[in-house]
């Protein structure tokens, strides 16, 4: 990562008297994969709308790719690709005509446009399933399709808006594979989910979104660290080191007959540096020690919650 691929600062839009985004300020950087989190109607889609040039914002300073936003929409639609919630795949084509038409659209040639589609469809896995209607693809073929479209104009920046609706596991894990393959390539993702295990596993950073305000932005781990609920469970060897632990160490929760402690964590890693010096210090034996942090699901909950 050697820059800045988005940066906002500012973002404001309203509908009438409905303000969606009320002074979002974002700093995304290149090569890396950024989610934007929130409950239905927080603005997530408006956001990707504005950034992508299909709306305009009420205020704000935005810069996508080196290109400013209100100067050069122009430079930022040619840097730019856009997965949406709904497939932008024409079902009445083969998927190799779906491909050479995007190329046409980026006014590739004939030769180049047809040598981008059949490398695009060996990439995704579509060579099988070129010359056959898109129509009758499976959901995670027509949204891989719909991807590789996007990258036709082998953009620097893409925006993925709730790109695995409706897909099973294991095609969603396929996806995910496929994201991963184009940051390690350098593109910058911008994420929109509902599916917070997939923000969990792929974003570098996330930001929560909530009545038009950024109200917490992180990795997942620092992101988990802002809620309570964090502990470390410790299951005992004997009864003695128990006894001498329980007085000690100040637990949340004690179980007698199975002689476990769940003892309160932040998830800090010295947190729990200090409680493994602790019990070594005070020779207690542990026969099971496990940490457990609140998820993404419990963030959400805590920092998204009805205002």
């Amino acid at each position: 990562m050697t820059g800045t691929a988005i940066t906002v600062s500012g973002l404001r839009k309203s509908y009438g008297s409905h303000r969606v985004l009320d002074g979002i300020d974002l700093s995304i950087p290149q090569g890396s994969i950024f989610s934007l989190l929130g409950p239905n109607g927080a603005g997530k889609t408006t956001t990707v709308q504005i950034l992508s040039t299909l709306i305009k914002a009420d205020a704000g300073q935005v810069t996508v790719a080196g290109n400013d936003l209100a100067k050069q929409p122009d430079a930022v639609r040619a840097a730019i690709g856009v997965t949406g919630q709904f497939s932008a795949v024409d079902g009445l084509l083969t998927g190799e005509e779906n491909l050479r038409l995007m190329a046409d659209l980026h006014l590739l040639g004939r030769s180049k446009g047809r040598k981008t589609a059949r490398e695009l469809l060996e990439r995704f896995d579509l060579t099988g399933a070129a010359r056959k209607r898109a129509a009758t693809y499976s959901g995670g073929m027509r949204r891989r399709l719909d991807l590789a479209m996007t990258l036709v104009g082998d953009p620097s920046v893409i925006f993925l808006d709730e790109p695995t609706t409706g897909l099973d596991p294991r095609s969603r894990r396929s996806m995910w594979a496929i994201v991963r393959e184009l940051v390690d390539g350098g593109v910058t993702i911008f994420l929109t989910t509902q599916y917070l295990e997939e923000a969990d596993q792929l974003a570098d950073r996330i930001a929560m979104l909530n009545g038009g305000r950024i109200v917490a932005e992180g990795s997942a781990e620092e992101l988990k660290r802002l809620v309570p609920g964090g502990h470390v469970s410790l299951k005992f060897a004997d009864s003695a080191s128990y006894e001498l632990a329980l007085r000690g160490v100040g637990p949340i929760s004690r179980n007698d007959e199975a002689l476990t402690l769940l003892v309160p964590n932040n998830g800090g890693t010295a947190t729990l540096r200090g409680l493994i010096d602790w019990l070594d210090g005070n020779a207690i034996k542990v026969e099971e020690l496990s940490v457990h942090t609140p998820d993404l699901d419990d963030v959400f909950l805590a920092l998204t919650e009805s205002r």
